[in-house]
């Protein structure tokens, strides 16, 4: 497996208005992304909408994605499904596509039934069967489901599990997973928000969506952790929390959308339930990106 660490973005998934996918757009903010010292692209994240897309649309976006990423940065792709079979076949498929790895959020629609026996179960059955190495993807905000620390600690231990990505926030949680896991196993922040604690404690990079915007904030604040100057660290961190609480769990893709529209890059429409922002935010979100130093691209 490529070394996965760094800065990762969560990439959008473009939409022209009628919501038909805009796969050329994606392929232009690919190719701006390349101008950073990003380690590697999520596609179909949360923030790509992948629950919006039918599967032959996903199937599309990973090839288009990957068409557009060269080979020395990784491809991980969001493959969780609510069965434990389409999710298993989206594994395979984004392998097929060229992923390095996949990103797997836990079933949660029967959510009374998703015992730690059963998410275990289906981790392992994805992971026996995934050509590609697995990540588990805590997303509690999400799902309504925070996954236990002893659980992670156990799927660790399967030989093609191979990380975590967790934006559950809890950082005395991630502190007691990294104790217990292997230094092999791969434990990412997914909040620009809690991204420099989680680098203190041992995450080796962060999944954040905060790089969609602001890249070179995102990087240089994990490259100063890296060089011991934790100062300066501590003031980056502190400028990127509120322009990223609101693209993320404030107002969330709409909002990260607008604001990557304002910078340059294709934001454009997200695809219904969710609705656009309305001007009000849209100022809101102005004035947050002008207070944090966001430059265009």
């Amino acid at each position: 497996m490529k070394a996965i660490n760094g800065i990762i973005p969560p990439i959008t998934t473009p939409f022209h208005n009628d919501e038909s996918l805009a796969l050329n757009k994606l392929s232009e903010n690919l190719a701006k992304y390349m101008e950073y010292e990003l380690s590697g692209f999520l596609i179909l994240g949360s923030n790509g909408e992948a629950y919006s897309l039918t599967m032959n649309e996903k199937i599309q976006v990973l090839k288009t994605a990957r068409s557009s990423i060269p080979a020395d940065r990784f491809m991980m792709a969001g493959t969780g499904c609510q069965s434990t079979l389409e999710t298993i076949d989206l594994c395979k498929e984004a392998a097929s596509a060229g992923a390095d790895a996949v990103l797997v959020l836990n079933p949660f629609y029967y959510k009374g039934r998703m015992t730690s026996e059963a998410l275990e179960h289906h981790y392992r059955a994805v992971a026996d069967a995934s050509p590609s190495p697995v990540f588990i993807y805590n997303m509690p905000a999400s799902t309504g489901i925070d996954l236990e620390a002893e659980l992670i600690i156990r799927l660790a231990e399967h030989s093609n599990i191979a990380g975590l990505k967790d934006s559950g926030g809890n950082i005395t949680k991630m502190g007691d997973i990294l104790m217990h896991v292997d230094t092999d196993f791969t434990v990412l922040s997914g909040s620009a928000g809690t991204l420099l604690a989680s680098l203190l404690l041992g995450a080796k990079g962060g999944i954040v969506a905060f790089a969609n915007i602001a890249p070179q904030k995102s990087i240089d604040l994990y490259q100063k952790v890296h060089a011991g100057m934790l100062e300066d660290a501590r003031q980056l961190q502190l400028e990127i929390i509120r322009l990223n609480t609101m693209v993320t769990r404030k107002f969330g893709v709409p909002a990260l959308k607008v604001v990557m529209d304002m910078l340059g890059l294709y934001g454009g429409p997200p695809r219904s339930p969710l609705l656009p922002v309305n001007e009000e935010l849209r100022l809101q979100l102005e004035t947050a990106m002008i207070e944090a130093g966001i430059r265009p691209f």
